[in-house]
C-alpha cells in the first residue's frame, strides 16, 4: 500500500484528488490536507466584488464530496515540509508520512512588498473569497461618493486576466447604477503592452483588450511599477525600455483594485532542490521534481520561466485548462510509477480562457499556452458572457459529483483537438 498525499485543495488540488483517485490501485490511500476545508470557484470572485455573486453561490464543502469518493481528508494548514523524511507538520501538531505527495498549494499573496499595498493596507483584491467580500463592501461604500479608481496587476504579478475582468465588469456595474460618468478610470498593469497577460499575447488579445478599453473610456499605464499606496493616493513609476525611471506619478483614486505578485508559500521556501528562489516548485516534464522524485506539483505553485525580458518583471499565468493538463499527467504518471513502471506522460499545456467583461468577453485558445504555439486563436462578443456563466454552473456541479472530467466533456474536448496530454513518452 502507498501513502498519496495532495497538499491544498483548490482548483489544482480537488481535481488533483478525484483524478488520482481513479489512477491510484485499490490498495492505496489517498490523503488531502488544506487549510480551509470550503473550496470556492475562483473565477467568480470579480463577480462577487461587485455583489454579483454571494460567498455560499460558489462554495464547496469538501469534507462529504471526498467522503463518498473514499479520500480521507485532513483541514488543517502544512507548518513545514521535511521531503527527506517525506514527512508534512500541520499547525494541529499532528503529522503526515508520504510516500508521494503531490503539492497544490497555489501561490502566497506577496502584498507585504508593496507599502500600503493590499486589503490589510489601502487597496483592495479578488484573490480570494474573502478579499472579493471586503472588495464588495468598499464598493458599495465608493458607489455613495464616487471618484477615480485604479484597476490593475503590480510588478510580478502573473495573473493578468482577473485584472482585465474585473475592470470591465465594474464598469458596468457602475453604468447600471447610473454613475459611471463621475468615475474616471485607469488600468494600471506591469505587462509592456495592453494583451500581453504574461504570455506574449494570444492571438490579438492586444487589439482586443486596447479596443475594449478606448471603447469604455478607461485609460491605461504599461510597464508601470506602484512604489508605494497611500490613503486616496498610488504612487506609480513608469519605466523604460532600458529598466531606467521614466515619469513617476501620484495617481489618485477613491477605490483601488490591484492583483499582487506571487510567490511559494512559507513551509516550501528555503528547500534546496525542491523551489526556486521563488518559492515555487520545480518540476520536470512529467510533473516530478529531479531531487524529491516521489514528490509531484500541480497548478500555481509550479515553476515557470517568464517568457522573456521585460522592463517590468511579468509572471507566466497558470490557466484553469493548463493546471488540469498539469494534473493529468501528474495522476497517470503517480500510477504508472505505483505499478512498477516510469512516468511517461505530459500535460499538454494547452489553455482555454474566458475572460468575462459584465455584458460581453474575450475568450482565447493557446495550444500550447507558451509561445511557439500551434493555436493562436482570440475572438470577441456577448457570446463570451454567456459562456462564462454556463462554465461557472457545470464546473461547481462536477465538483460537488467528485467528477474531474466526465465523457462527454472528453469527447468535446478530443472533437476540438484541445487535449491535455501532450505526449507519451518511453525514454
Amino acid at each position: 500500500m502507498a501513502e498519496i498525499v495532495i497538499m491544498g485543495a483548490g482548483l489544482g488540488g480537488v481535481i488533483m484528488a478525484y483524478e488520482m483517485k481513479d489512477a491510484m490501485r485499490p490498495e492505496d490511500r489517498l490523503t488531502v490536507v488544506t487549510k480551509d476545508p470550503i473550496y470556492h470557484f475562483v473565477p467568480s470572485n470579480p463577480w462577487v466584488a461587485v455583489g454579483w455573486r454571494t460567498r455560499e453561490s460558489i462554495e464547496i464543502d469538501l469534507a462529504p464530496t471526498f467522503a463518498r469518493r473514499g479520500i480521507a481528508f485532513k483541514a488543517a494548514p502544512v507548518t513545514k515540509l521535511d521531503p527527506h523524511a517525506n514527512r508534512l507538520e500541520l499547525e494541529d501538531g499532528s503529522t503526515l508520512t508520504y510516500d508521494y505527495l503531490v503539492i497544490a498549494t497555489g501561490p502566497e499573496l506577496a502584498f507585504d512588498e508593496i507599502e500600503g499595498f493590499g486589503p490589510e493596507g489601502f487597496t483592495t483584491s479578488i484573490c480570494h473569497i474573502d478579499h472579493a467580500e471586503k472588495t464588495a463592501l468598499t464598493f458599495e461604500e465608493f458607489c455613495k461618493k464616487p471618484g477615480p479608481v485604479i484597476t490593475g496587476a503590480a510588478q510580478g504579478a502573473s495573473c493578468y486576466g482577473p485584472a482585465y475582468e474585473f475592470t470591465f465588469i465594474l464598469e458596468t456595474e457602475l453604468r447600471r447604477r447610473k454613475i459611471r460618468d463621475q468615475v474616471p478610470m485607469t488600468f494600471i498593469t506591469s505587462e509592456p503592452y495592453i494583451g500581453h497577460l504574461g504570455l506574449d499575447g494570444v492571438g490579438d488579445t492586444k487589439g482586443l483588450l486596447e479596443g475594449a478599453l478606448r471603447e469604455k473610456h478607461i485609460k491605461w499605464m504599461t510597464s508601470s511599477r506602484v512604489k508605494q499606496v497611500e490613503s486616496g493616493k498610488m504612487i506609480v513609476e513608469e519605466i523604460a525600455d532600458d529598466g531606467s525611471v521614466k515619469a513617476t506619478r501620484e495617481m489618485p483614486f477613491g477605490m483601488a483594485m490591484m492583483l499582487p505578485a506571487f510567490r511559494g508559500i512559507k513551509p516550501l521556501r528555503g528547500i534546496e532542490g525542491l523551489v526556486n528562489p521563488r518559492g515555487f516548485v520545480l518540476v520536470d516534464r512529467h510533473q516530478r521534481n529531479e531531487t524529491f522524485q516521489n514528490i509531484f506539483a500541480v497548478g500555481v505553485c509550479v515553476a515557470i520561466p517568464p517568457m522573456g525580458p521585460t522592463p517590468v518583471p511579468c509572471g507566466v499565468p497558470k490557466t484553469g485548462f493548463m493546471i488540469e493538463s498539469m494534473v493529468t499527467a501528474a495522476a497517470k504518471n503517480i500510477g504508472e510509477i505505483l505499478r512498477g513502471r516510469k512516468p511517461i506522460y505530459r500535460g499538454a499545456w494547452n489553455a482555454i480562457c474566458l475572460a468575462d467583461f459584465g455584458d460581453t468577453g474575450v475568450a482565447f485558445v493557446a495550444q500550447p499556452q507558451i509561445p511557439p504555439r500551434n493555436v493562436n486563436w482570440s475572438a470577441s462578443g456577448r457570446w463570451v458572457h454567456a459562456a462564462k456563466i454556463g462554465f461557472e454552473k457545470y464546473f461547481i456541479r462536477k465538483m460537488r459529483k467528485g467528477t474531474s472530467e466526465p465523457f462527454y466533456e472528453s469527447a468535446a474536448l478530443n472533437m476540438l483537438g484541445v487535449g491535455k496530454l501532450k505526449s507519451v513518452s518511453t525514454d
